[in-house]
This record gives C-alpha cells, sequence and structure tokens, in this order.
C-alpha cells in the first residue's frame, strides 16, 4: 500500500510540473507583450526594454523556464506587478472565496444527484425515473453563463430575494453554488441512477429481500453503499471541470474568487498570477483525486490501492 501511495505521489508531482510547464508556454505563446501592456501604449522603447529587464523577460526562453522551475519549487512566482504584491499571495487570497463555492457546489450537486439518482434507481423504468432522466439531460444542456443569467433575473432582479452579485454573505453564495452545482447534479444523478438500477439485479439483493428486509433497508442498507463506487470517482474527476466552470461562473456573479484573478491577470499578461494560480488548481486536483483512491478502498474493503483483491 506505501509503494501504491508512493507511486500515486510520484504521479501526482509529474502531473503538477507538466500544468506548470503548459501554462508557462501558453501564456508565452499568447499575443500581446507584458512589458507593454503594462506600460501602456505611449511608452518608448527604452522604458519596454527595462521593464523586460525588471520582470526577467529579456533572457532566452529556456532559461526563464529553467529560472521559473526552480523559484516554483519553493512557491516563490514572484511579484505581480499589477496588483504589486507576491503571485501567490495573491492567489492564495483568492482561492479561499473559490474552494468555498466549489465546496458548496458540490455538495448541492452530491446530496440532490445522489437522492434523484436513489429514487429513480429504485425503481427503474418507471415514471420518476424517466422524469429524473428527462431532467437530468435538461440541466446539463443548459449552458452555464445563461442559467447565471437566468437566475440573476429571477431571484434578485425579479422577486428580490437575493444578491446579484459580490460576495461575503452566505446569501451571495446561494445563486452562485446553484449555478455551478446544476451540471454536476445531473451527472452524479445519471451514475448513481446506473449504479444503483445494476446493483439491484445482484443476487445479495434477494438474499436480503429473502430475509424479510423492507425496500427501504435493502437501498438504503445495501445497495447504495455498494453503489457509491463510481460515484466517488465522478466526484473526484469532476473536480477540475468544477473549478473551470467557476471561472465562467465568478464572472457572471462578481464572486470574490480565484476564476476572476485568473481571467483578470490573463487578460493583463500577469505571468506570475497565472503560473502561481495553475500550481494551486493543480495541488488541488491532485490531492483529491489521492483521496478519491484512498475512499475506494473504506466503501469496498476488496479494493486496493495496488489494484490487489
Amino acid at each position: 500500500m506505501i509503494s501504491s501511495v508512493a507511486r500515486r505521489l510520484g504521479l501526482g508531482l509529474f502531473v503538477m510540473w507538466g500544468c506548470v510547464t503548459l501554462i508557462f508556454i501558453i501564456v508565452r505563446l499568447a499575443p500581446g507583450d507584458q512589458a507593454t501592456v503594462a506600460l501602456g501604449p505611449d511608452a518608448t522603447a527604452e522604458e519596454v526594454d527595462a521593464a523586460r529587464v525588471r520582470l526577467g523577460l529579456d533572457g532566452p526562453v529556456v532559461l526563464q523556464y529553467f529560472s521559473y522551475l526552480g523559484r516554483a519549487l519553493t512557491l516563490d512566482f514572484g511579484q505581480s506587478y499589477r496588483l504589486g504584491r507576491p503571485a501567490m499571495e495573491a492567489v492564495l487570497d483568492r482561492f479561499a472565496a473559490t474552494f468555498l463555492l466549489a465546496v458548496a457546489a458540490m455538495t448541492i450537486a452530491v446530496v440532490v444527484g445522489v437522492t434523484l439518482g436513489a429514487i429513480a434507481g429504485g425503481r427503474p423504468d418507471g415514471f420518476v425515473d424517466r422524469t429524473v432522466s428527462a431532467l437530468t439531460i435538461s440541466l446539463q444542456s443548459f449552458p452555464t453563463f445563461w442559467v447565471g443569467i437566468m437566475l440573476i433575473l429571477v431571484f434578485a432582479l425579479h422577486l428580490r430575494l437575493l444578491p446579484s452579485a459580490g460576495g461575503g454573505t452566505v446569501s451571495h453564495l446561494i445563486l452562485p453554488a446553484v449555478t455551478l452545482a446544476l451540471p454536476q447534479t445531473a451527472i452524479v444523478a445519471r451514475l448513481t441512477r446506473s449504479s444503483l438500477s445494476e446493483s439491484m439485479q445482484e443476487a445479495y439483493v434477494q438474499t436480503a429481500r429473502s430475509k424479510g428486509l423492507t425496500e427501504s433497508q435493502v437501498l438504503v442498507g445495501h445497495v447504495l453503499k455498494n453503489s457509491m463506487i463510481p460515484v466517488v470517482a465522478i466526484v473526484s474527476l469532476q473536480t477540475g471541470a468544477l473549478l473551470g466552470g467557476a471561472v465562467v461562473v465568478e464572472n457572471v456573479f462578481a464572486w470574490p474568487g480565484l476564476g476572476s484573478l485568473i481571467v483578470s491577470s490573463v487578460a493583463a499578461r500577469d505571468y506570475a498570477v497565472v503560473q502561481a494560480a495553475a500550481m494551486v488548481i493543480a495541488a488541488v486536483v491532485v490531492t483529491l483525486n489521492m483521496i478519491a483512491d484512498l475512499t475506494y478502498s473504506r466503501l469496498d474493503p476488496r479494493i486496493r490501492l495496488g489494484g490487489r483483491t
């Protein structure tokens, strides 16, 4: 088990290296020059050259990369020229808000999705099953930004029940969390329904019924636990999509999180902040995937990290 954890940790570090390397390449291939953007179009050539030296952009790209990689090992991504503070400090300040939004959205998705999937999967091919299936397909069909705008129009502008933008209170969190959660809710519900439907055909279910257990006892006490393994897998794999969706949702609702910081930093060619944000997101995704692997063995003792049974 220890060797398996070590292998996964090594793979996680490799993924993080690949992520920060890819971001380093992409931001430098993007049109525009950081020094020119920082100084404005009226800057002279001498001022731009001086800014490039100050920002560390005057040397060969290969040397810039190795210098950047060496500093990244100590979580030093340099200063944000736009914010006038260390890039990692700015990212961590905003990450708390994004983490809160992601946790709230995933909680909604898991609770509502598992509930809908259990209701539908407990009686497959019935009216409720077809209704839930149609609902989940609809939830996945609507673009996230459109859903956010519609929720603002209904609950903020028309009913005046919730604020349309900003952060700091629970009421500010509700609309962006629901918007971000809806596509994930559909995925969790459909997977739970499918897994439950298959598990209901297993022999142990018939044995439980023969002992006089009610359908609710069979569903909750036996089938649901065995059906949670693929749900845990998809929840961990959807973490990246959740953080990616947060970029759109945070800009729609002006939520003061990491997504809005990334968008503004990309527009300003603030390389340090973009690279620091990529590092943090990669670390979160890798960590959650490792936690999911450990959770598998808790849900089913036959599963081992090394693939042994």
